[in-house]
């Protein structure tokens, strides 16, 4: 009987250094979202020098890879793209590409992704059909993998996997959990409109600061009392903007933020509760406003008979490889794909065990390439889990 992990353990073994080539070339030459044309091309030499047969995605970025036996799939995803971010980790492989960086990770997803897709290739035969999902555009949102959904990508497939570096998690260790694992991820824009004035006199206009004051303050404090607090929903601001003189009412001013929750009904909720909410806040006030909401993704629940198919995969790295996660406040959207099917994703553990743990989306982060061949067995176990 063919032993198919093991013969799995001995490609990764083989290619330790060749996973490490691979993101490296990758780190060096980042691309941007949905300008992934040289990663994909790079991906897709690799994956037709194996016999297989990559499919490019209609809009010339990203692609889709099926391994296997026809008939009803799992799908494998990684995301490809890179940030808007000027590297400092002064390693030998650091971005050439000034302002834009794999800071994210996304360059070891990908890698690991096309390691597990050789390494299955090597095989004689798979007990099931493998959709591997190269996607471009993570990084902007509404994020690539509604291109992938719209070009098809899901026909066919059962269920859905992906791991995520964490650079809080040591190397070795996979963390996993049941529900929410990331939150939706929203963006609020209010701008405000005064006829302005002297300081002395706001009881003759509008005061566009104070109105300003009374929406900081109150829409992050109404949102906390109208939703069930164990949602996990935050609203935070990230920027203001009004006036200069210390004696003149601005005429114009503006709020940025990000509201933030874990649970998918009241993400539906929150935008007729936003323009509810900052409408009865600046009512009294007199000063005209436009409010935009922008919907980013959904949380990404990770179903429960899935994420059971993740740890048994997780443990076959070893007897400590499954770890505890908690629910990030950020936003991924894998979730779109959990939209249509179940899935999962988990948290690959990146951090040496020594030293500062570098967050991502941060010039200086970097990861431990040893997490390059666990997150190869992690994925290839889960194609070779009973479906």
């Amino acid at each position: 009987m063919i032993d198919r992990h093991a013969l799995v353990d001995t490609w990764i073994l083989k290619h330790t250094d060749d996973l490490s080539t691979w993101r490296r070339h990758i780190h060096a030459n980042p691309e941007l979202a949905r300008q992934e044309f040289a990663t994909t091309a790079f991906v897709a030499e690799e994956l037709e020098a194996a016999g297989l047969s990559p499919k490019l995605l209609p809009g010339g970025t990203g692609l889709i890879c099926d391994i296997g036996p026809s008939g009803p799939r799992v799908a494998l995803r990684a995301d490809m793209d890179a940030l808007p971010l000027q590297e400092f980790t002064g390693a030998t492989y650091s971005s050439t590409v000034p302002g834009v960086s794999h800071a994210c990770g996304h360059d070891a997803h990908t890698t690991v992704l096309l390691g597990t897709a050789l390494a299955l290739a090597s095989l004689p035969d798979l007990p099931f059909g493998i959709r591997l999902i190269f996607q471009p555009a993570e990084e902007v949102m509404p994020g690539g993998a509604l291109d992938v959904v719209a070009a098809g990508g899901l026909e066919g497939v059962t269920k859905i996997f992906a791991l995520h570096c964490d650079p809080r998690l040591e190397v070795g260790k996979v963390g996993v959990r049941v529900g929410a694992i990331t939150s939706a991820a929203d963006t609020v824009e209010l701008r405000l409109d005064s006829p302005g004035g002297h300081t002395s006199r706001p009881h003759l206009t509008t005061d566009l600061v104070y109105a300003l004051g009374t929406v900081i303050t109150g829409l992050p404090g109404m949102l906390s009392r109208r939703i069930d607090p164990r949602t996990s929903t935050v609203m935070v601001w990230g920027a203001v903007v009004a006036g200069q003189a210390p004696n003149a009412i601005p005429q114009t001013g503006m709020l940025t933020g990000t509201v933030r929750t874990g649970d998918h009904e009241t993400w539906a909720l929150l935008e007729p509760m936003v323009s509810e909410i900052v409408t009865g806040l600046l009512a009294p006030t007199g000063v005209r406003f436009e409010l935009h909401y922008k919907r980013g993704v959904p949380p990404v629940v990770n179903d429960a008979a899935v994420t059971r198919t993740f740890e048994n995969a997780i443990r076959r790295v070893g007897p400590a490889a499954l770890a505890d996660t908690a629910q990030s406040g950020g936003g991924e959207d894998f979730s779109w794909y959990l939209e249509d099917i179940p899935g999962a994703m988990a948290r690959l553990g990146v951090w040496s065990g020594t030293g500062p743990q570098l967050d991502i989306h941060q010039p200086t982060f970097d990861l431990d390439e040893r997490a390059l061949a666990v997150g190869v067995k992690v994925m290839t176990g889960i194609a070779l889990e009973p479906n």
